[in-house]
């Protein structure tokens, strides 16, 4: 099968082009050839301190086109040679009560996961940041139209993200208001995902340094924005929504501990709060009374679902929305430092929304 060349983090920016064996698949596992995966906060976080393991393959939001496969393996997902596929970043067990219901995100035995943490397999070839990726037979796969451009096909996540957390877990009906805190990739997707179950309000904050967001963010189903950093949140949202304050609010900021209090203050008596946005252990000063007086639900996002990462590529290939403006930067294996330091922001000029490493 030959080499194929593969990023591998080996300590907090540390990243290093190698090439690897690429395996043989078996009657019942498969390889892929990526052609792009998405980048996310959690990449930023991965390698800018190093992961918590030895040398990895990062990488959790692989696309690719199944370039050989077993054939229990082809009938069991229903693929064959040369179909593009996107899988989830957990390899599941398929035997404990959470995947029994399905919610294979959250397995309660999970063998590990693509791009963090190794399972058993003879390949360093786990993460997308390679040519290759090596498919385990405990894995989810999902088919995706090929005729898509392989950077906005890649967006499965991210907008898989914005329907979880807005109508699975948010429970965004038609004629609610919605209040998304953060303008990144998946607060537009929320926002998308919102209009597109019937929200007739949706309002988004970002920083000042996110106008570029801010602006994008209309064209996905935004109708207000505010500028978190210049504006008082919880007032200007309560002269936008004529005092009627939100039905559901999402918090999708990172570290940020503002945004979890403004949440209680600008949702409605009954409504629903729902945290998405990690805080890396950050102590987070919340006035329960609040949250008991107006009885609000405050739920806790983990991962995307199987069933919102199926809704999120039947979205993405129903061409409703312009995905390719949420892509605004592609890289090699050999640039993923800069990579995440576009995305995060780091570096001047680079206006980043979506990035995408592509192992051309």
């Amino acid at each position: 099968m030959g080499t194929s060349r593969a990023a591998v983090l080996n300590g907090p920016n540390q990243m290093t082009v190698e090439s690897i064996q690429i395996p043989l698949s078996s009657t019942d596992d498969a390889v892929i050839r990526i052609e792009a995966t998405g980048l996310c906060g959690s990449d930023v976080d991965q390698v800018k301190t190093g992961g918590r393991i030895g040398a990895v393959v990062p990488g959790h939001e692989p696309l690719g086109l199944i370039e050989s496969i077993g054939a229990d393996a082809a009938e069991r997902w229903g693929v064959s040679v040369g179909d593009r596929v996107c899988v989830e970043v957990v390899v599941p067990c398929h035997n404990c009560r959470r995947c029994s219901d399905g919610a294979f995100s959250s397995c309660e035995n999970s063998l590990g996961s693509y791009g963090y943490r190794p399972f058993t397999a003879s390949t360093q070839l786990i993460g997308g940041f390679a040519e290759h990726m090596y498919v385990h037979p405990n894995s989810i796969l999902h088919p995706i139209d090929r005729d898509l451009p392989a950077t906005t096909a890649a967006m499965f996540n991210t907008v898989a993200a914005g329907i979880s957390w807005a109508v699975h877990l948010g429970g965004v009906k038609t004629g609610d208001t919605v209040v998304i805190f953060g303008a990144g990739q998946r607060g537009i997707a929320a926002a998308m995902a919102s209009k597109a179950a019937g929200a007739s309000t949706v309002i988004i904050t970002g920083l000042a340094r996110d106008a570029h967001k801010l602006e994008l963010s209309k064209e996905f189903g935004v109708d207000y924005t505010v500028v978190a950093d210049v504006e008082d949140v919880p007032e200007r949202i309560r002269t936008l929504t004529d005092g009627r304050l939100a039905d559901v609010v999402l918090d999708l900021t990172p570290l940020a501990a503002q945004p979890v209090q403004d949440a209680i203050e600008v949702v409605r008596i009954g409504g629903r709060i729902v945290l998405a946005g990690l805080k890396h252990d950050k102590p987070i000063p919340i006035e329960t009374d609040r949250i008991v007086q107006k009885g609000i639900t405050l739920v806790g996002a983990l991962g995307v679902t199987s069933a919102a990462i199926r809704e999120a590529i039947a979205l993405i290939e129903s061409g409703t929305y312009p995905l390719e403006k949420l892509h605004t930067h592609t890289f090699g294996l050999d640039e993923v430092v800069h990579a995440i330091a576009v995305l995060a922001g780091d570096v001047a000029g680079e206006d980043a929304v979506h990035v995408a490493i592509v192992p051309v």
